[in-house]
């Protein structure tokens, strides 16, 4: 059961829009596994390492992205533009 819930949460992360979005994911689900894997409660360590991961990711995926951001219209399209000043 644990297999099938941890592919089917890497599948959604790696299913994310934007490198921020995928970041974010991924660095979730690391630092959720690694939080509950070293402390000495495992649900407190997973949501901590979790936190932490997550905008660690986002961070990151920010970092590598080109400078155009991802957009998506009232009617569900997504369009690619420049990113707002500060962004």
């Amino acid at each position: 059961m644990k297999k099938a819930i941890t592919i089917l949460v890497l599948t959604v992360a790696l299913g994310a829009c934007s490198q921020t979005e995928k970041g974010a994911a991924i660095g979730g689900l690391g630092g959720a596994a690694v939080g509950a894997a070293v402390a000495n409660d495992p649900v407190e360590g997973a949501v901590v390492g979790g936190a932490v991961g997550a905008v660690a990711g986002a961070l990151i995926g920010h970092a590598s992205e080109s400078g155009k951001c991802r957009y998506r219209d009232r009617y569900g399209r997504v369009y690619i533009a420049r990113c707002p000043a500060g962004y």
